[in-house]
Protein backbone atom coordinates (compact mmCIF):
# COMPACT_ATOMS: atom_id res chain seq x y z
CA UNK A 1 0.00 0.00 0.00
CA UNK A 2 1.67 3.58 -1.13
CA UNK A 3 0.53 6.09 1.02
CA UNK A 4 2.65 9.00 -0.95
CA UNK A 5 -0.62 7.81 -4.51
CA UNK A 6 -4.04 8.74 -3.77
CA UNK A 7 -6.37 6.13 -4.90
CA UNK A 8 -8.68 6.42 -7.48
CA UNK A 9 -12.24 7.72 -6.54
CA UNK A 10 -14.55 5.15 -5.14
CA UNK A 11 -18.68 4.61 -5.75
CA UNK A 12 -20.05 7.01 -3.81
CA UNK A 13 -22.72 4.55 -1.40
CA UNK A 14 -25.44 5.86 0.98
CA UNK A 15 -23.85 8.37 3.28
CA UNK A 16 -20.63 7.67 2.84
CA UNK A 17 -18.00 10.52 3.71
CA UNK A 18 -14.38 10.23 3.41
CA UNK A 19 -12.27 13.07 4.35
CA UNK A 20 -10.12 14.70 1.65
CA UNK A 21 -7.17 13.89 3.47
CA UNK A 22 -8.02 10.46 3.49
CA UNK A 23 -6.63 7.55 1.30
CA UNK A 24 -8.42 4.98 0.18
CA UNK A 25 -7.29 2.40 -1.74
CA UNK A 26 -9.16 1.11 -4.79
CA UNK A 27 -10.71 -2.89 -3.83
CA UNK A 28 -11.37 -1.28 -0.38
CA UNK A 29 -15.18 -2.47 0.32
CA UNK A 30 -17.10 0.66 2.17
CA UNK A 31 -20.75 -0.23 3.44
CA UNK A 32 -23.32 2.61 3.72
CA UNK A 33 -23.01 5.30 6.27
CA UNK A 34 -19.46 4.75 6.89
CA UNK A 35 -17.34 7.59 8.05
CA UNK A 36 -13.15 8.41 7.40
CA UNK A 37 -12.19 10.99 8.88
CA UNK A 38 -8.51 12.96 8.34
CA UNK A 39 -5.46 11.34 7.45
CA UNK A 40 -6.98 7.86 7.26
CA UNK A 41 -4.87 5.26 5.22
CA UNK A 42 -7.23 2.04 4.63
CA UNK A 43 -5.46 -0.92 2.32
CA UNK A 44 -7.12 -2.30 -0.48
CA UNK A 45 -8.25 -6.14 1.66
CA UNK A 46 -10.12 -3.68 4.04
CA UNK A 47 -13.96 -4.17 4.32
CA UNK A 48 -15.91 -1.85 6.74
CA UNK A 49 -19.35 -2.43 7.72
CA UNK A 50 -22.43 -0.14 7.66
CA UNK A 51 -22.17 2.92 10.33
CA UNK A 52 -18.72 2.65 11.00
CA UNK A 53 -16.55 5.79 12.12
CA UNK A 54 -12.74 5.87 11.75
CA UNK A 55 -12.39 9.35 13.30
CA UNK A 56 -8.96 10.30 12.25
CA UNK A 57 -5.09 8.98 11.50
CA UNK A 58 -6.81 5.31 11.48
CA UNK A 59 -4.64 2.27 9.42
CA UNK A 60 -6.36 -0.64 8.50
CA UNK A 61 -4.74 -2.66 6.40
CA UNK A 62 -4.22 -6.38 5.30
CA UNK A 63 -7.43 -8.63 4.83
CA UNK A 64 -9.31 -6.71 7.54
CA UNK A 65 -12.99 -6.65 8.48
CA UNK A 66 -14.33 -3.93 10.56
CA UNK A 67 -18.19 -4.61 12.03
CA UNK A 68 -20.83 -2.37 11.26
CA UNK A 69 -21.15 0.70 13.86
CA UNK A 70 -17.43 0.01 15.12
CA UNK A 71 -15.86 3.41 16.33
CA UNK A 72 -12.07 3.28 15.41
CA UNK A 73 -10.40 6.49 17.28
CA UNK A 74 -6.64 8.52 16.34
CA UNK A 75 -3.87 6.43 15.36
CA UNK A 76 -5.23 2.94 15.92
CA UNK A 77 -3.75 0.10 13.71
CA UNK A 78 -5.57 -2.22 12.67
CA UNK A 79 -4.35 -5.58 10.23
CA UNK A 80 -1.22 -4.70 10.15
CA UNK A 81 1.73 -7.66 10.05
CA UNK A 82 2.54 -9.58 12.97
CA UNK A 83 5.53 -9.23 14.93
CA UNK A 84 6.40 -12.73 14.29
CA UNK A 85 9.88 -13.36 12.55
CA UNK A 86 8.21 -16.24 11.01
CA UNK A 87 5.62 -14.65 9.37
CA UNK A 88 6.18 -14.19 5.86
CA UNK A 89 3.45 -11.86 4.10
CA UNK A 90 1.09 -14.85 4.03
CA UNK A 91 -2.65 -13.19 3.32
CA UNK A 92 -3.91 -13.70 6.96
CA UNK A 93 -7.10 -11.94 8.38
CA UNK A 94 -7.74 -9.38 11.03
CA UNK A 95 -11.83 -9.10 12.67
CA UNK A 96 -12.98 -6.46 14.34
CA UNK A 97 -16.87 -7.55 15.57
CA UNK A 98 -19.85 -4.65 15.39
CA UNK A 99 -20.27 -1.59 17.38
CA UNK A 100 -16.65 -2.11 19.49
CA UNK A 101 -14.55 0.23 20.23
CA UNK A 102 -10.79 0.81 19.61
CA UNK A 103 -9.56 3.81 21.16
CA UNK A 104 -6.30 5.90 20.58
CA UNK A 105 -2.96 3.86 19.62
CA UNK A 106 -4.34 0.31 19.99
CA UNK A 107 -3.00 -2.79 17.77
CA UNK A 108 -4.33 -5.18 16.92
CA UNK A 109 -1.88 -7.51 14.60
CA UNK A 110 -2.86 -10.29 11.56
CA UNK A 111 -2.46 -13.64 12.24
CA UNK A 112 -0.22 -15.85 11.36
CA UNK A 113 -0.29 -19.51 8.94
CA UNK A 114 1.54 -21.02 12.15
CA UNK A 115 -1.31 -20.27 14.36
CA UNK A 116 -5.19 -19.28 13.22
CA UNK A 117 -4.54 -17.24 10.36
CA UNK A 118 -6.72 -14.70 12.02
CA UNK A 119 -6.99 -12.11 15.11
CA UNK A 120 -10.30 -12.13 15.94
CA UNK A 121 -12.22 -9.18 18.22
CA UNK A 122 -15.77 -9.91 19.53
CA UNK A 123 -18.89 -7.58 18.67
CA UNK A 124 -19.45 -5.06 21.83
CA UNK A 125 -15.98 -4.87 23.21
CA UNK A 126 -13.42 -1.72 24.40
CA UNK A 127 -9.95 -1.46 23.75
CA UNK A 128 -8.92 1.01 25.62
CA UNK A 129 -5.85 3.22 24.43
CA UNK A 130 -2.51 1.88 23.67
CA UNK A 131 -3.90 -1.69 24.17
CA UNK A 132 -2.18 -4.54 22.43
CA UNK A 133 -3.66 -7.47 20.34
CA UNK A 134 -1.36 -9.79 18.96
CA UNK A 135 -1.25 -11.92 16.17
CA UNK A 136 -4.00 -14.96 16.38
CA UNK A 137 -5.49 -13.76 19.47
CA UNK A 138 -9.33 -14.32 20.04
CA UNK A 139 -11.90 -12.17 21.97
CA UNK A 140 -15.49 -13.08 22.60
CA UNK A 141 -18.10 -10.03 22.85
CA UNK A 142 -18.54 -8.11 24.98
CA UNK A 143 -14.85 -8.13 26.15
CA UNK A 144 -12.84 -4.70 27.95
CA UNK A 145 -8.99 -4.57 27.62
CA UNK A 146 -8.00 -1.34 29.79
CA UNK A 147 -4.94 0.73 28.70
CA UNK A 148 -1.79 -0.79 28.21
CA UNK A 149 -2.93 -4.07 28.51
CA UNK A 150 -0.42 -5.83 26.34
CA UNK A 151 -2.29 -9.81 24.58
CA UNK A 152 0.55 -12.56 23.78
CA UNK A 153 -0.20 -14.08 20.40
CA UNK A 154 -2.39 -17.00 20.12
CA UNK A 155 -4.59 -15.72 23.90
CA UNK A 156 -8.45 -16.48 23.67
CA UNK A 157 -10.36 -14.41 25.94
CA UNK A 158 -14.39 -15.37 26.25
CA UNK A 159 -17.29 -13.22 26.55
CA UNK A 160 -17.56 -10.86 29.21
CA UNK A 161 -13.46 -10.89 30.62
CA UNK A 162 -12.13 -7.46 31.64
CA UNK A 163 -8.79 -6.96 31.94
CA UNK A 164 -6.88 -3.93 34.33
CA UNK A 165 -4.85 -1.47 33.32
CA UNK A 166 -1.16 -3.10 32.63
CA UNK A 167 -2.35 -6.27 32.64
CA UNK A 168 0.42 -8.27 30.46
CA UNK A 169 -1.28 -11.96 29.06
CA UNK A 170 1.36 -14.52 27.99
CA UNK A 171 1.19 -16.73 24.57
CA UNK A 172 -1.44 -18.95 23.96
CA UNK A 173 -3.20 -18.69 27.62
CA UNK A 174 -7.21 -18.81 27.90
CA UNK A 175 -9.10 -16.24 29.45
CA UNK A 176 -12.57 -17.89 30.86
CA UNK A 177 -15.91 -15.96 30.65
CA UNK A 178 -16.51 -13.37 32.53
CA UNK A 179 -12.83 -13.35 34.66
CA UNK A 180 -11.60 -10.53 36.11
CA UNK A 181 -7.44 -9.88 35.54
CA UNK A 182 -6.52 -6.99 37.80
CA UNK A 183 -4.42 -3.88 36.62
CA UNK A 184 -0.89 -4.37 36.02
CA UNK A 185 -1.04 -8.18 36.77
CA UNK A 186 1.04 -11.12 34.84
CA UNK A 187 -1.01 -13.66 33.65
CA UNK A 188 0.88 -16.87 32.62
CA UNK A 189 -1.70 -19.55 33.03
CA UNK A 190 -5.10 -20.15 31.92
CA UNK A 191 -7.77 -18.52 34.38
CA UNK A 192 -11.13 -20.56 34.86
CA UNK A 193 -14.49 -19.02 34.33
CA UNK A 194 -15.79 -15.87 36.49
CA UNK A 195 -11.83 -16.10 37.89
CA UNK A 196 -10.40 -13.04 39.47
CA UNK A 197 -6.56 -13.09 39.28
CA UNK A 198 -4.39 -10.58 40.77
CA UNK A 199 -0.81 -10.15 41.18
CA UNK A 200 2.78 -10.07 39.52
CA UNK A 201 3.06 -13.60 38.61
CA UNK A 202 -0.89 -13.60 39.18
CA UNK A 203 -2.75 -16.22 41.23
CA UNK A 204 -6.74 -16.85 41.41
CA UNK A 205 -7.95 -15.04 44.55
CA UNK A 206 -12.07 -15.58 44.42
CA UNK A 207 -14.65 -15.48 41.96
CA UNK A 208 -15.97 -12.62 39.94
CA UNK A 209 -19.34 -12.59 42.07
CA UNK A 210 -20.36 -8.92 40.97
CA UNK A 211 -19.81 -10.01 37.07
CA UNK A 212 -22.07 -13.09 38.19
CA UNK A 213 -24.94 -10.73 39.41
CA UNK A 214 -24.87 -8.80 36.77
CA UNK A 215 -25.21 -11.45 34.02
CA UNK A 216 -28.54 -12.32 35.83
CA UNK A 217 -27.24 -15.36 37.79
CA UNK A 218 -29.29 -16.64 41.09
CA UNK A 219 -28.03 -17.11 44.68
CA UNK A 220 -28.49 -21.17 44.19
CA UNK A 221 -26.28 -20.62 41.01
CA UNK A 222 -23.56 -18.73 42.66
CA UNK A 223 -23.64 -20.94 45.80
CA UNK A 224 -22.94 -24.06 43.25
CA UNK A 225 -20.28 -22.45 41.68
CA UNK A 226 -18.31 -21.25 44.89
CA UNK A 227 -18.88 -24.61 46.64
CA UNK A 228 -17.07 -26.01 43.18
CA UNK A 229 -14.45 -23.56 43.61
CA UNK A 230 -13.90 -24.43 47.21
CA UNK A 231 -13.45 -27.60 46.31
CA UNK A 232 -10.86 -27.01 44.05
CA UNK A 233 -8.96 -24.50 44.97
CA UNK A 234 -9.62 -24.47 48.16
CA UNK A 235 -9.27 -27.99 49.74
CA UNK A 236 -6.73 -29.96 50.96
CA UNK A 237 -5.30 -33.03 49.40
CA UNK A 238 -4.21 -33.60 45.61
CA UNK A 239 -5.92 -31.37 42.49
CA UNK A 240 -6.27 -34.23 40.13
CA UNK A 241 -8.10 -36.26 42.59
CA UNK A 242 -10.30 -33.49 44.17
CA UNK A 243 -11.23 -32.86 39.96
CA UNK A 244 -12.33 -36.54 39.55
CA UNK A 245 -14.69 -36.45 43.00
CA UNK A 246 -16.01 -32.69 41.46
CA UNK A 247 -16.10 -34.72 38.19
CA UNK A 248 -18.36 -37.66 39.64
CA UNK A 249 -20.91 -35.65 41.67
CA UNK A 250 -24.20 -34.67 40.85
CA UNK A 251 -25.01 -32.46 38.68
CA UNK A 252 -23.93 -28.61 39.75
CA UNK A 253 -25.42 -26.58 37.48
CA UNK A 254 -24.23 -24.87 33.90
CA UNK A 255 -21.97 -22.97 35.95
CA UNK A 256 -20.39 -25.42 37.41
CA UNK A 257 -20.03 -27.88 34.18
CA UNK A 258 -18.45 -24.61 31.96
CA UNK A 259 -15.77 -24.59 34.68
CA UNK A 260 -15.04 -28.45 34.56
CA UNK A 261 -15.31 -28.12 30.67
CA UNK A 262 -12.46 -25.01 30.70
CA UNK A 263 -10.33 -27.21 32.56
CA UNK A 264 -10.82 -30.34 30.90
CA UNK A 265 -10.41 -28.59 27.49
CA UNK A 266 -6.67 -28.56 25.66
CA UNK A 267 -4.12 -26.18 27.54
CA UNK A 268 -0.32 -24.95 26.52
CA UNK A 269 0.45 -22.76 30.18
CA UNK A 270 -1.87 -25.00 32.57
CA UNK A 271 -4.05 -23.52 34.82
CA UNK A 272 -3.78 -20.74 37.19
CA UNK A 273 -4.68 -21.81 41.18
CA UNK A 274 -4.71 -20.25 44.37
CA UNK A 275 -1.46 -19.19 46.59
CA UNK A 276 -2.87 -18.63 49.42
CA UNK A 277 -6.57 -19.03 51.92
CA UNK A 278 -8.35 -15.71 50.55
CA UNK A 279 -12.05 -16.53 50.43
CA UNK A 280 -14.32 -15.33 47.93
CA UNK A 281 -16.43 -12.84 48.29
CA UNK A 282 -19.84 -13.31 49.62
CA UNK A 283 -22.40 -13.40 47.59
CA UNK A 284 -25.30 -13.13 49.55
Amino acid sequence: MDAAVPAPPLPIKSGVAIHPSAIVAAGARLGVDVQIGPFCIIGPDVVIGDGARLISHVVADGHTAIGAEATLYPFCSIGMAPQDLKYKGEPTRTEIGARTLVREHVTVHRGTVTGHGLTRVGADCMLMSTAHIAHDCHLGDNVIIASNAILGGHVTIDDGAILGGGAAIHQFVRIGRGAMIGGVSGVEADVIPFGTVLGNRARLGGLNVIGLRRRGYDRAAIRGLRAAFLSLFRSDGVFAERLVELQAEADGGPLVDELLAFIAAPSKRGLIRASRAVDVEDES
